[in-house]
């Protein structure tokens, strides 16, 4: 597996990348590419940190587990390639940025825009094997994913953390002062009619932001 990661976060991350249980993770996701599709494809698994250098992170929203379908994840969470058709989870962030601010869906599923501007989109288990959901989980990802919140939560200067149902509420504990933290129901189906639409996450997203100075994030995603 390429590790080859940007240097302002290999800063942050080096005890990780160079333990042992890392390079077992690496074995491991190497194995089960050569025994059959694994999502992302090879070299995507750390896109989410490659778009978004250390000391750019704004915003972090966490997701949980990459896209399981063929052509679909590309290392972003939530996020799909441009000409994929956005899965449910992502449908139902496209209807709240509609209802809440007004953005016109783009006609595809990519959020490289959010991504280049300070949004870490970052899933908490970075690669899945072809068709089964989790299937990836408690191999190793989520002691590297929790580095990485509690490295952006070393950050002096505040981040809002975006924490989409009850999975990703349990990492409120590796995050503290001065950083927000903006807990509601996650988007997808089961979910999303209890408590996500009306929650209005980017408008507080960006309340928050300017409170502190930051520059607000531009949520429409442009056409491509």
């Amino acid at each position: 597996m390429d590790t080859n990661l940007p240097e302002s976060w290999r800063r942050h991350l080096a005890a990780e990348l160079d333990a042992p249980w890392f390079r077992q993770l690496s074995e491991f996701v190497d194995a089960e590419r050569a025994a059959g599709p694994v999502y992302p494809p090879a070299g995507e698994e750390f896109t989410a940190l490659r778009l978004t250098p250390y000391d750019k992170v704004r915003v972090l929203i966490l997701g949980q587990d990459p896209y399981h379908g063929p052509g679909q994840a590309h290392g972003l969470a939530f996020s799909v390639r441009p000409g994929v058709r956005p899965p449910p989870s992502l449908a139902n962030i496209f209807k709240e940025l509609k209802s809440e601010i007004g953005c016109t869906p783009p006609g595809h599923g990519s959020l490289e825009h959010w991504a280049k501007q300070g949004v870490l989109l970052l899933n908490a288990v970075l690669t899945v094997r072809d068709g089964e959901p989790n299937s990836h989980k408690g191999r190793g990802w989520e002691r590297f994913t929790d580095a990485v919140i509690r490295a952006v939560a070393a950050k002096t200067d505040p981040v809002v953390f975006v924490l989409w149902g009850g999975y990703a509420a349990k990492k409120e504990a590796l995050i503290g002062p001065p950083h927000f933290i903006h807990k509601s129901a996650h988007p997808s189906p089961l979910s999303a009619s209890r408590g996500f639409f009306g929650s209005t996450p980017f408008t507080i997203i960006n309340r928050e932001l300017e409170r502190t100075g930051n520059a607000p994030i531009d949520w429409c995603l442009p056409r491509l």
